[in-house]
């Protein structure tokens, strides 16, 4: 579960197909630099020897800045701090009392976090994927990225948004699992400190570099 949770870090059933979701995306790439939000995040993995498929859920806050730089707090069923401070990706487990560190250009890449934080403009985004309008589906309109990349894991992320306010993220992996993240209170272009993405590792925690 816990690695499942740090890969973070978005199909449906079809419907009229809209053209809003690309502008809606455009416009979220234009207009929101920072923001701020709690998620709720469910991991579905597809179910083996005939049995019905695990869901597991957690809770926490995000926040980003772009280019380059947001934070997961997962605070339920574990806790859990995912930092990208523009250089750096931070993985801290609180349970394990380990921070994994890791080189944020080659971690991120063709990532949902690509989509959120690290991208400066929509062409950008367009370098790292294929994007096309999905199907609008409860409410929001969707826009389904494909990596260009084949050899990740991730296999393609649809990004909701409720007219250019992000509001979920739908990540399919190449083992099947899926991931689910429901994105509340968002508040767009939120004044957010310096001190918002940067990461000390705690006293004592193993630090593992990647």
């Amino acid at each position: 579960m816990k690695k499942t949770v740090t890969a973070i870090l978005i199909a449906a059933s079809a419907t009229l197909a809209s053209a809003d979701g690309l502008k809606s995306l455009e416009s979220f790439m234009k207009g929101t630099q920072t923001g701020k939000a709690d998620f709720t995040q469910t991991v579905t993995s597809p179910p083996k020897d005939g049995q019905t498929a695990r869901t597991k859920t957690s809770t926490g806050s995000f926040e980003f800045q772009r280019p380059g730089r947001f934070k997961f707090v997962y605070k339920k069923p574990f806790e859990q701090t995912i930092v990208a401070d523009g250089q750096t990706l931070w993985l801290y487990d609180v349970d394990l009392n380990q921070v994994t560190q890791r080189s944020q250009s080659q971690a991120l890449g063709s990532t949902p976090a690509a989509l959120l934080a690290s991208a400066p403009d929509l062409s950008a985004l367009k370098a790292e994927f294929t994007l096309e309008t999905s199907p609008d589906q409860e409410g929001l309109q969707w826009v389904l990225a494909s990596p260009k990349t084949k050899d990740g894991q991730l296999k393609s992320v649809r990004v909701g948004f409720a007219g250019d306010q992000l509001a979920a993220l739908d990540i399919l992996d190449s083992f099947g699992q899926r991931s689910l993240i429901r994105f509340t209170g968002m508040q767009a272009n939120a004044a957010l400190p310096a001190s918002t993405f940067q990461f000390k590792p705690p006293a004592g925690a193993d630090v593992v570099k990647q």
